[in-house]
């Protein structure tokens, strides 16, 4: 299998067998992070690689109590990360501005691509991926729990492993047609009928799907606070 059909049929996989991820493995899969694109190759995150089973236990409360996270043999938490070139800035004798929002996107975009490096690895060495947003839920727990500076935030955690025969049979969610995705030269909102034949290219009726759908996850608690915790780990990239 090529990568293009790698990347194509790769899901998510949220449980996974006992066995362990290889030393080699997992090595392969940190080499591929650091060969990510990377704004002007600062590097502007950190990855906290996660084995005391007591830390995965307590993410996987935080997180909205997913117990696979607890379970998955290999959990990296990646951050982006503004304090290293902070530090190396005042280490040299400059006198830096406080890291702002402009700075934290940036990190935050050189976390995620990253992290999509890893699961695309993962996936040509027969491993399986899932990654976690709920790691923003909890800011104050989070940054106790993982010794987070000021200017560091989770961008996403991600957890690897052998998936089950169950896992590796399911079907891959639909995705929307490339038509209702891709604009040409300007943004376009799609008409109500176009709405409609989006989420059927997907193979969902949109009455009966999209209200319980925004129940479950936009209007729902934990999307409050999930917006609640991003607005707290902003705060010191606000001034």
């Amino acid at each position: 299998m090529t990568t293009i059909d790698e990347m194509k049929s790769r899901k998510s996989v949220r449980m996974f067998s006992a066995e362990p991820v290889s030393t080699e493995d997992r090595q392969t899969i940190l080499e591929c992070a650091f060969a990510a694109p990377t704004a002007g190759a600062q590097m502007l995150y950190s990855i906290i690689d996660i084995t005391d089973q007591a830390i995965k236990l307590a993410l996987a409360e935080c997180c909205d109590g997913q117990g696979f996270i607890a379970q998955a043999p290999l959990v990296l938490l990646f951050l982006a990360d503004c304090r290293r070139w902070l530090d190396a800035y005042e280490l040299a004798g400059c006198e830096p501005r406080s890291p702002g929002l402009g700075d934290f996107y940036i990190a935050f975009c050189d976390a995620l691509i990253a992290a999509q490096n890893t699961v695309v690895a993962a996936e040509s060495l027969g491993l399986g991926s899932c990654y976690i947003g709920d790691v923003v839920e909890q800011p104050e727990r989070v940054t106790a729990l993982l010794g987070l500076d000021d200017y560091t935030f989770p961008a996403t955690l991600v957890v690897y492993g052998h998936p089950t025969a169950q896992q590796l049979s399911r079907p891959k969610p639909a995705r929307f047609a490339g038509q209702f995705l891709v604009h040409q030269n300007r943004y376009r909102r799609l008409s109500a009928e176009e709405q409609r034949a989006a989420f059927a290219s997907r193979g969902q009726d949109f009455d009966s799907f999209v209200v319980p759908f925004y129940r479950r996850k936009y209007d729902s608690a934990f999307a409050n606070e999930m917006n609640r915790g991003l607005v707290e780990y902003l705060k010191p990239f606000q001034g």
